[in-house]
């Protein structure tokens, strides 16, 4: 079993208006999670620096940031960061461009852990639909344009509140979503904003939104987790 979560971190500002990465950290801490998709993980102006620093995330987690060398002082690229165990191997790794008419992009990795390979896509995708729409045929002709077809999983800020159209049904013909629940706004979480999203061949056993007094107060979203593991027959697709 692997433990994966997806966190809009706001930069680090919290629903206070503060900005605080140790809270950040402290929030994942509580999570534990294998694999971490993180969105706007870096400053939006001038050089884009991380928010969490090296520093505080080799002293105080578990976890290494998977390093994409787009931009030298980010930690992803156009803020979409992958963290995993510090044990864990990095098989590949890169970016994804995608079309849009400010910056957005996807990073993808594959990663090994716990004696099994899955490639990781993060993204964070755009506030307009049809924006949206073209970002997501984006990533899967990226995946199908890969030489090799392992586990996925895909996870993000998917900014479609629709199920039934758009993005959503786009994605939701190849992979299921894993059923975590409402994450935004964090005070009053109403939004299934964020998603979790499994290929054929894994299942999800778990999962859920991160609800902590913590998680409510370190962004104006919550964190999503799942548990997921093989499963020799495909899950059902879908939202």
């Amino acid at each position: 079993m692997i433990k994966l979560a997806s966190y809009n971190m706001r930069k680090g500002i919290g629903t206070d208006r503060r900005r605080d990465p140790d809270r950040i950290l402290h929030v994942l801490r509580e999570i534990d999670a294998d694999v971490i998709a993180l969105q706007e993980a870096d400053r939006r102006f001038g050089a884009r620096e991380m928010v969490i620093s090296p520093h505080l995330l080799a002293e105080h987690s578990d976890w290494k940031a998977i390093r994409f060398n787009m931009r030298e002082r980010s930690m992803g690229w156009h803020g979409n960061a992958i963290l995993v165990r510090k044990s864990a191997e990095i098989v590949g790794c890169g970016a994804i461009h995608l079309p849009a008419l400010e910056p957005r992009g996807a990073v993808v990795a594959d990663v090994r852990i716990a004696d099994q390979t899955v490639r990781v896509v993060g993204m964070h995708l755009d506030l307009s639909g049809l924006w949206r729409r073209k970002q997501a045929h984006t990533i899967l002709a990226h995946l199908d344009a890969a030489p090799d077809r392992p586990l996925t999983v895909m996870m993000g800020d998917l900014n479609d509140w629709s199920a039934a159209s758009g993005c959503l049904r786009d994605f939701g013909r190849r992979f299921a979503f894993a059923q975590t629940g409402p994450s935004f706004h964090a005070r009053r979480p109403v939004g299934r904003l964020d998603r979790i999203m499994v290929s054929g061949g894994l299942r999800v056993a778990d999962c859920g939104v991160h609800a902590s007094a913590a998680a409510r107060k370190a962004s104006d979203h919550l964190p999503i987790w799942a548990v997921v593991e093989r499963d020799a027959d495909p899950p059902p697709l879908g939202v």
